[in-house]
């Protein structure tokens, strides 16, 4: 016998002294990722397969080495079985329990016997929690369990319900395994209903109880203290089944405290088997009070309180171990949605982990619980089965507002009814993507879809289980703002659910741990594999925020007043904590920690949920010094909500040091050459480009500017001359629009470059650019906002401040180091570009302005050019208008007001000014 064992059943005897009423739970696996027990495995085909070894439990298969790897989509898949043996000892008085095995989730066939005897019928299905009554299978002393897990089933439809889902396919037994031990006279399950009005009912199935032993209900707060009296059956009990029986108790709890995303208190609910006053058996549930109603032709309301969902799908997933997780991993998890101001998430298309629902409802968030069936349904026969151990398993979370009866066509509809025959609270069934118990789930509507609905549509409640969806940084935050708007002012807006969370990629234990999405299939998420933030994490957060704050910019005329909107549902705004703080700015370097001069907390107003008001902040000592003010939102709970910054100081230009030296020019050929102090600038006079700088000798391979970004121009006039304020060098280009640049040049200052351009028509980006060799380029600092790069239809979410990053050529979805390097960086004032030669530093003299750095790589799994928009040919640009981006299915146009082109109205030109340091 092992040590492990020797333990488990010793404490297991302590706990049977003392508390013999509770059900014991015995893990003969481990508990999750990180804590495995190996059993003896034998795969019939792939890798490692035709003899016997080891295997860690829980863990899918793939991950350790054994057969081969599918997505969904393949058309033919790897069909090898796993053969799993392992000896246990049997329950300390196990003559007189009843014991049960239990499989939290088997992939996907599972032929389990004990001790050469089947356990019972043959398990069909992968997601799904299910036992077997092994109490007349065990021997004194040692047992043999034994699985069969066929990865492919025999059950055709659970292969197209499952196997052949957008998702990866896995195989093995993932989740943990356990002997649930009780007495003989016990309670087999529970269902709750709480109400928000304090109705509290209980459905207790029992299995056959001896005369004279009762049935009793107790509702505890979490602390233990008792909310009510315990009330007894008084009535006969219901037979369910031959050996079943259901008692239902019921009391009425007064002002209990509701729970809901934002306040999510829990209760206790003791449930006690006695015989006269002997505890028998106790099962203690958490739960929740809360209501949950679908209001035809209205909304979605908890609790009494329209709700707007702001969900995300979510893969239960991780590289290393494919679907086999930890509650770590959910706390994570959850932790992470909730950062993002979401309230809500979707199970798509799967149950999760038990552990993700525990702290769903201990965390505070909406769930839609969803049956697999992914463009296909189980049939009937084994649906049926799969909906009871689906809503048996999870009724009793008040996170759970919903039941998904299939996905995208998985529909079986014979199957709607059976969710209600285990669920006294009745929730909702929904059908994703299509209308159905009165809300529009539609996938991946435009924003003109979502406008007609709101106009044209006086029926069902909108609220689309995907939508934006995240392909390669599409979607998701881009185009989001306007979607929300839209969704929020909605007659019958029910919120939305963004796909999705995370990149659902596997680390290929077959290919040297490369991480492996499908190509375009599965790199969809906010988040990476491992959870690395994308620049769409912070838009939302922005965008989804519970508190609204809406000063564009600080003027002079500023008086502290500050617009805020309260958008809880449940939330007064004084209960959230307003920081703020007055920072100067190092000058952007590699060490780019920015200095608080002054700090403090603004008192918040009186706002009920979905009203507005004002903040007000007194203009504070060091006010005048400071180059930004930033504004943190706190929740009741101190979770950061918002941030905001504002800068206070528009840039200055560098000073010059020249002490009148003079510069002289030189024209050979087709160059013009200026020289100031220890530095040349060279031009072609007949593009009136920049060609290069050379610095006290050394080349600075600043070249191919100025160009207008996008139009084709040519040069009308070139002229240079000496002046009072310094050497002119001046090109102006005509073409669709003009360009005007005007160089001065001076001994011990940075050159001055003023340019003014116009364009004709709609384009994707306007500005100027320059081009540099980006396998030079070590990093950049900057101050500007940042670190993540924008869109046209993505530039919430990023602060002002002094930056750095260091060069990378990620691609977003391929690979996973962010924040990525090339791309448009907003309000940009000041960045140096380090690199293998002398650093280059551009100072630039207007607000507004964006930095365009180099062209971001097309991802390689691309199926069109919606994620991969126009881009300028130039390096590094100074932009006046950026382009937006597009999802996986439409183009950006299609996604609202701020995903279309650019226009200049009426041609005005736009004038700019940067002043650029190679390194005097």
């Amino acid at each position: 016998m092992s040590a492990r064992i020797v333990l488990l059943l010793s404490a297991i005897v302590c706990l049977q002294t003392a508390f013999a009423q509770e059900t014991q739970r015995i893990y003969l696996s481990g508990t999750d990722k990180d804590h495995t027990v190996d059993w003896d495995f034998y795969c019939s085909g792939g890798r490692k397969s035709g003899q016997w070894t080891t295997i860690p439990v829980p863990s899918n298969w793939e991950q350790q080495g054994f057969g081969g790897y599918n997505y969904g989509h393949d058309k033919v898949k790897a069909d090898e079985k796993g053969s799993y043996r392992y000896r246990f000892e049997a329950p300390v008085n196990w003559q007189q329990q009843q014991v049960n095995l239990v499989f939290d989730g088997v992939m996907t066939d599972a032929d389990v016997k004990i001790n050469g005897r089947a356990a019972g019928a043959i398990h069909q299905g992968g997601f799904y929690r299910f036992s077997y009554d092994i109490s007349k299978l065990l021997r004194k002393g040692s047992n043999l369990l034994e699985v069969t897990v066929s990865k492919m089933s025999a059950n055709a439809s659970v292969n197209r319900a499952e196997r052949n889902g957008d998702f990866w396919v896995l195989g093995g037994i993932y989740r943990p395994v356990y002997l649930e031990v009780k007495p003989r006279v016990h309670i087999n399950r529970l269902a709750i209903n709480a109400t928000a009005k304090g109705d509290f009912s209980v459905q207790v199935f029992t299995n056959n109880l001896p005369a004279g032993y009762t049935v009793s209900a107790q509702v505890f707060s979490l602390d233990d203290k008792p909310v009510q009296a315990a009330v007894t059956a008084n009535e006969k009990a219901y037979t369910t089944l031959p050996n079943e029986r259901l008692y239902t108790l019921q009391q009425q709890v007064a002002r209990p405290r509701t729970w809901s995303a934002e306040f999510p208190n829990r209760y206790r609910a003791v449930i006690q088997v006695k015989n006269d006053s002997q505890v028998v058996h106790s099962v203690t549930q958490p739960f929740g009070f809360r209501t949950i109603a679908v209001r035809p032709r209205d909304g979605i309301y908890v609790n009494g309180v329209r709700v707007l969902l702001k969900g995300v799908n979510r893969h239960s997933a991780w590289p290393e171990t494919g679907r086999t997780l930890s509650k770590d991993i959910s706390i994570l998890d959850v932790n992470l949605v909730k950062d993002m101001n979401m309230n809500a998430v979707r199970m798509s298309h799967y149950p999760p982990d038990e552990h993700f629902l525990d702290v769903c409802d201990s965390l505070g968030l909406f769930v839609l619980d969803e049956l697999t069936g992914w463009q296909a349904a189980y049939d009937t026969v084994t649906g049926r089965r799969l909906v009871k151990e689906l809503v048996v398993r999870d009724v009793n979370h008040p996170s759970i507002i919903f039941w998904d009866n299939g996905n995208e066509g998985g529909f079986n509809r014979a199957l709607d009814g059976d969710y209600a025959l285990y669920d006294p609270q009745q929730r909702p069934v929904l059908h994703p993507w299509e209308r159905y118990s009165g809300v529009d789930t539609k996938h991946y509507p435009d924003y003109n879809y979502v406008v007609n609905s709101s106009l044209y549509d006086q029926q069902d409640i909108l609220m689309p289980t995907e939508f934006m969806h995240g392909l390669y940084d599409g979607g998701m935050g881009a185009g989001l703002r306007d979607f929300w708007a839209r969704i929020s002012q909605h007659p019958r807006g029910g919120g939305g659910f963004l796909w999705v969370f995370a990149d659902e990629g596997l680390v290929r234990t077959d290919k040297d741990g490369w991480i492996d999405t499908d190509g375009n299939h599965a790199p969809d998420g906010i988040v990476g594999p491992h959870r690395e933030k994308e620049g769409s994490f912070y838009a939302i957060k922005d965008t989804w925020s519970p508190v609204q704050i809406s000063l564009p910019v600080i003027t002079a005329a500023f008086n502290g007043r500050i617009p805020v909107e309260n958008c809880y549902d449940y939330t007064p705004l004084s209960q959230c904590g307003f920081r703020w703080q007055l920072l100067r700015l190092p000058s952007p370097g590699k060490d780019n920690r920015a200095d608080t001069i002054n700090a403090g907390y603004i008192t918040a107003p009186a706002l009920a949920p979905h009203t507005k008001g004002f903040l007000q902040l007194a203009h504070p000592r060091d006010w005048d010094v400071a180059d930004v003010l930033y504004i943190t939102v706190t929740d009741p709970y101190g979770r950061e909500i918002l941030h905001k910054s504002w800068p206070l100081r528009s840039p200055a230009p560098p000073a010059a040091t020249g002490n009148g030296q003079q510069v002289a020019a030189i024209v050979s050929g087709d160059t013009l050459t200026v020289t100031a102090s220890n530095t040349r600038y060279a031009f072609s006079r007949t593009s009136g480009q920049l060609l290069q700088i050379v610095v006290n000798g050394q080349v600075v391979p600043l070249s191919g500017g100025t160009v207008l970004a996008g139009v084709a121009q040519s040069l009308q006039q070139f002229s240079h001359s000496p002046g009072d304020s310094g050497y002119i060098v001046t090109a102006r280009y005509e073409g669709n629009g003009f360009l005007q640049a005007k160089w001065t040049i001076k001994a011990g200052a940075p050159a001055q470059l003023d340019y003014s351009y116009s364009v004709k028509g709609e384009t994707p980006f306007t500005g100027i650019t320059f081009n540099y060799p980006e396998n030079m380029v070590k990093g950049m600092a900057w101050i500007g906002e940042g670190p993540y790069r924008v869109w046209k239809n993505r530039l919430q979410g990023q602060q002002f401040g002094s930056w750095y990053k260091a060069y990378n050529n990620t691609v977003t979805g391929e690979s996973w180091e962010y924040p990525e390097f090339k791309g448009y960086h907003a309000q940009v004032r000041r960045a140096t570009f380090y690199t293998t030669g002398n650093p280059v530093t551009f100072y630039i003299g207007n607000e507004g302005t964006f930095l365009q750095v180099f062209r971001p790589q097309p991802p390689k799994g691309a199926g069109n050019n919606h994620t991969a928009p126009a881009f300028p040919e130039g390096d590094i640009g100074f932009m006046s208008a950026i382009s937006p981006i597009g999802t996986k299915f439409q183009e950006a146009a299609r996604m609202g007001p701020e995903s279309q082109g650019n226009l200049m109205l009426n041609y005005t030109p736009v004038s700019g000014r940067i002043w650029i340091d190679a390194g005097m």
